[in-house]
């Protein structure tokens, strides 16, 4: 008997059924191209790397994080969100270019357009950890907080600390870290929270029989609410890395986050309730305690819709909502993203807005942490500089902001990177602010970022050595696996 040959015949008809197992779950057709040619020509190797990181887990969905489970309540609650978005909208001044943003975020998200707000920008890590200190310091009833990196160092042990301190007050401390991001503190300061009151759960843990798995599909979310009044949203992360008043950081590390107040914080705390509940062995109750009225004055209230999207998500509603933004301005659009790796689609979002006369303007690392992700990104610009867009590459340090401003109306500041991880695998959320001081503040922060970046010269750029556009055209093939 030949084994050889009747191993052969079961390999191709097992490569045959991972074929057509791709053709069927992969939702694009440049993601199911390069799927099919890693396991046709890295044999095994290539089978193994798509059962690792290529299921689409938002069409099989693994990840159920409802937190209402009663249909007949669940029914309740859509329809009173659906009064309150349609109210605010029908209230609404001005923005009338994205209101078809608004509505379709809310189609796509179920997140309705609140307008009891009050925001503040918060640039880098000097701005945003006085304020997360202050307000956790304040708090009264209970604290949640959810990261995707979170280091034991000092800015880590002096949040800590407060989380102690509150969880013996009697305060409700509730922490979610991703096991992947935040692998780090998982014997040492987690062990303290916990052994303090605090309650502390790691989001999808990893565990060796499906390592490689588990390491897609991370919580890339940056959310604290407090009293359920108080909430942060953003890029930057737990760690003295974003904070460049420290002197011994070599880095200067360019980010951006929200502090808001008001209605927005119970769409951020229905999400971090739903993440709670998904990864905790202690679920959470939806009571009015976690959802008080706020109480602002009526003087310069803010419009604001928090987009969620991830694996339990059933669009990319991220996604779509940057590129109706794009499609939506008429004069400028500002974009910031470290890692930039977005797909056609909104490549040609960009090129067609540019082309229509709109004035586009992308801010990327000039010192990237990824060569191969750097590498990628490279093979977009020059359609994108054919096409009108200005890019620039940020030279001060590493640019870590995700952020965006249409027609000094509309700003976005958030967690997701203009990459296919944010939009297909990570958990991530952003807020989309509809003020124009808001706006205003932001495209001066990213004015202000463009005296510290280089403008790409389009001829320079395009006489590039041959060898280095191949480079970037061979890691634009893989991208869509990065």
């Amino acid at each position: 008997m030949n084994w050889i040959l009747i191993l052969e015949i079961i390999y191709i008809l097992f490569l045959i059924a991972v074929s057509l197992r791709i053709i069927y779950d992969t939702q694009t057709v440049t993601k199911t191209l390069a799927y099919l040619l890693l396991v046709i020509f890295l044999p095994l190797l290539g089978i193994f790397i798509y059962f690792s990181f290529g299921i689409n887990y938002r069409k099989n969905k693994l990840y159920s994080k409802k937190i209402i489970q009663d249909s007949k309540q669940e029914k309740l609650v859509l329809e009173k969100l659906d009064l309150y978005n349609t109210r605010n909208l029908d209230q609404l001044v001005g923005h009338k270019d994205f209101f078809s943003l608004m509505k379709m975020i809310y189609e796509t998200d179920k997140s309705p357009l609140t307008s009891n707000n009050k925001v503040q920008l918060l640039s880098n890590g000097e701005e945003k950890f006085p304020e997360v200190l202050k307000a956790l310091e304040n708090a009264k009833h209970h604290i949640h907080i959810e990261y995707y990196i979170y280091e034991d160092d000092e800015t880590g042990r002096s949040i800590e600390k407060i989380l102690i301190q509150k969880a013996k007050e009697g305060v409700e401390v509730r922490f979610i870290y991703d096991d992947f991001g935040s692998s780090s503190i998982r014997k040492n300061l987690v062990k303290r929270l916990r052994e303090n009151g605090v309650n502390a759960f790691p989001f999808y843990k990893i565990k060796l029989i499906k390592f490689a798995n588990r390491l897609n599909y991370r919580n890339h979310r940056k959310i604290i609410v407090i009293d359920g009044n108080i909430s942060f949203v953003g890029g930057i992360n737990i760690s003295d890395k974003y904070d460049n008043s420290r002197s011994g950081n070599k880095l200067f590390w360019r980010d951006m986050h929200l502090k808001i107040e008001g209605d927005a914080t119970a769409i951020l705390q229905h999400i971090f309730i739903g993440d709670w509940n998904y990864c905790a062995n202690k679920k959470l109750n939806v009571t009015e305690k976690y959802f008080p009225k706020p109480e602002l004055s009526s003087d310069s209230l803010t419009n604001i819709q928090i987009v969620s999207s991830g694996p339990d998500s059933d669009r990319p509603s991220i996604y779509y909502a940057i590129i109706k933004t794009i499609q939506s301005a008429k004069q400028e659009i500002l974009l910031t993203s470290p890692y930039f790796i977005p797909g056609e689609t909104i490549i040609d979002a960009m090129k067609m807005a540019a082309l229509s006369g709109v004035k586009v303007k992308l801010l990327v690392p000039g010192i990237s942490d990824s060569f191969l992700v750097n590498a990628a990104a490279k093979s977009y610009y020059t359609q994108l500089l054919k096409a009108g867009v200005q890019i620039y590459l940020y030279q001060k340090g590493f640019v870590h902001a995700k952020t965006m401003v249409a027609d000094r109306s509309v700003a976005m500041v958030g967690t997701a990177n203009l990459d296919y991880r944010s939009f297909d695998l990570n958990f991530e959320v952003n807020a989309v602010v509809y003020d124009k001081e808001i706006a205003e503040n932001l495209t001066n922060y990213f004015d202000e970022d463009l005296k510290n970046a280089e403008e790409i010269e389009i001829n320079s750029w395009l006489n590039r050595p041959k060898h280095i556009q191949l480079v970037e055209k061979i890691a634009r093939l893989v991208s869509p696996l990065l």
